[in-house]
């Protein structure tokens, strides 16, 4: 058994002890992806303390509480002496600890200035009022992700500039080791063939989300369900100011329209990857997504007098389209040129693969270890666990020329009303199911009961238009994908079903509430619906068939 001396080393020659010094929540993200650099080595002990002074230091110690990590308090943590001391911020008492200090920027790069905090025009990071001098033979490095910020630290301080290092940036290594897992992660936001559109907001009077409150709500109701989904990131200190309850309050708008709101720890990069677009303040989350593939970036803001003129943000908010109004959406993805996101990236990142070995050979250099054997691999990002609820009415907008119908649905009540209101049954509240035009009913899960009771297709149907009598059609969407459609004026029972796509290998199926809708443009005019139709749902064409009902299909429970 290995015994701790008391002042930060074991007792064993080999030992050294590893202290993570964090002051937010965010910088504590930073922190543990450098962790797989030291895993598996028994040589090598961590902790954690949380540096005090921040506004943001209850969220922190919560994110270390949950990461599982050993917390030392302060008092004690500036008591005793660490082989190494590794921060992802340069503010609060550092001075205080005694260790070699490795400094990680806690973003892509130096792009943003605190006015409120430190030397008037200093970017965030590179500020001399927190730069830590060297004392004795203790220092301090500066572990950089370019070239170009070791230029930028040397012209805040000679000496800081001289201790600097690049070695790239950690936390873009998992991303980039995680570009295969892009359908995990689709599939856990439930995006399917849809576009995901990824709102990202930084923190502060200049963030999207200050600067925009409403934006969220306004593309909900600017971007077609079946067509497109939004997600959100939060900044962790916009998060920390807020606090979680009341920022989903704030958002519940555009979250009861289906946007995801994604965590703060590792769930913000699973969700870059899978995104197809990103609208964007001056968060370096932009940067993050602009290495990882080139797709469509939008500024939605430009970040004011908190951006630093020259950054590699401000060359990608220089190049990239700005979002006007919502409903101009369409127009600036389409004018995103490709290219734009990587070159502003590439001014902020280098050594992209090799950072977690470089970043090895700097800290075993430092605690003055042998290396072990073989590369570092970084971690994959787990899966997306967002809040989302799926919206259960619907304004739809109908567009028929022909046998050919164009379905564009909208979360009900997120701006005009549609050609009719779609209401899925059993999810909806009661004031959407009386005003309902279509009514539908998805089969139920199940537990366990001494009686099981299941609705037939005929019998709900019939039950349904009994009971609202505003509502012109009901159908039972069975678990087969075929939905059984009662009509009101005639009382036939249809049977509706839309043929799968076949795009680039894969199967892409329309909802078939939507399909429901393309039937309900004859419906609503009384017209009996062609044998064979067509439902668009954005740039697909999905064929429809609909045929009478058959007593089996009547029949059928769900």
């Amino acid at each position: 058994m290995i015994e701790a001396t008391g002042d930060g080393r074991r007792a064993t020659g080999d030992g050294r002890t590893v202290l993570f010094a964090v002051r937010s929540a965010v910088a504590l993200y930073r922190l543990l992806d450098v962790l797989p650099v030291l895993a598996g080595d028994e040589r090598i002990s961590t902790c954690f303390t949380l540096v005090p002074g921040s506004e943001f230091g209850v969220d922190a110690l919560a994110a270390v509480d949950t990461a599982g990590a050993r917390i030392i308090p302060w008092d004690e943590a500036r008591l005793r002496v660490f082989d190494l001391v590794l921060v992802a911020s340069p503010k609060g008492d550092l001075r205080l600890l005694h260790g070699h200090r490795v400094l990680l920027p806690h973003g892509a790069g130096f792009s943003k200035t605190i006015r409120s905090e430190g030397s008037p025009g200093s970017a965030s990071g590179l500020d001399p009022k927190y730069l830590l001098p060297g004392e004795g033979s203790r220092t301090t490095v500066h572990a950089l992700a370019h070239p170009h910020q070791v230029d930028q630290l040397r012209a805040a301080s000679a000496h800081h500039g001289e201790r600097a290092q690049v070695v790239g940036d950690p936390t873009l290594e998992r991303l980039l080791a995680s570009r295969s897992l892009r359908d995990r992660y689709r599939a856990a936001l439930g995006t399917g063939a849809r576009q995901l559109v990824v709102i990202a907001s930084t923190w502060g009077p200049r963030s999207l989300l200050r600067q925009r409150p409403e934006l969220a709500a306004e593309l909900a109701s600017a971007l077609p369900h079946d067509t497109h989904q939004l997600a959100l990131i939060v900044h962790p200190n916009e998060r920390a100011r807020v606090g979680t309850f009341e920022l989903r309050e704030h958002l519940a708008p555009a979250l009861d329209a289906g946007m995801a709101l994604v965590g703060a720890h590792e769930e913000w990069a699973a969700t870059l990857i899978a995104a197809d677009a990103l609208i964007t303040d001056h968060g370096s989350a932009a940067l993050y997504y602009a290495a990882v593939a080139d797709r469509p970036v939008i500024a939605a803001c430009d970040g004011g007098d908190e951006l630093i003129a020259g950054s590699p943000m401000a060359r990608l908010l220089g190049t990239v389209p700005r979002l006007g109004p919502a409903r101009e959406i369409h127009r600036a993805l389409a004018a995103y040129r490709p290219g734009a996101g990587p070159e502003a990236a590439g001014a902020a990142f280098a050594e992209q693969g090799h950072a977690l070995d470089r970043m090895r050979h700097l800290l075993y250099g430092l605690l003055g270890l042998t290396e072990p054997p073989g590369p570092v691999e970084p971690r994959t990002l787990p899966a997306v666990s967002p809040t989302t609820r799926t919206p259960a009415a619907f304004d739809v907008f109908l567009d028929r020329a022909g046998d050919r119908v164009r379905v564009d649905r909208f979360p009900a009540h997120t701006g005009l009303p549609g050609n009719h209101l779609a209401v899925e049954y059993g999810a909806a509240g009661e004031r959407n199911v009386q005003s309902a035009g279509l009514l539908y009913r998805r089969p139920l899960a199940t537990g366990p009961g001494p009686l099981d009771a299941a609705w037939t297709a005929g019998g709900w149907s019939a039950d349904a238009l009994d009971r609202y009598p505003g509502c012109r059609a009901a159908a039972a969407v069975l678990p087969s994908g075929t939905s059984v459609l009662r009509v009101r004026e005639n009382g036939r029972l249809l049977a509706v079903r839309a043929e799968p796509r076949i795009e680039d290998g894969r199967v892409v199926r329309a909802d078939p509430a939507a399909v429901l809708s393309a039937v309900h443009a004859w419906v609503v005019k009384r017209e009996e619906p062609p044998p064979a139709l067509h439902c668009v749902l954005g740039h697909r064409d999905f064929r429809v068939v609909v045929a009478p009902a058959t007593a089996a299909e009547e029949a059928r429970t769900f």
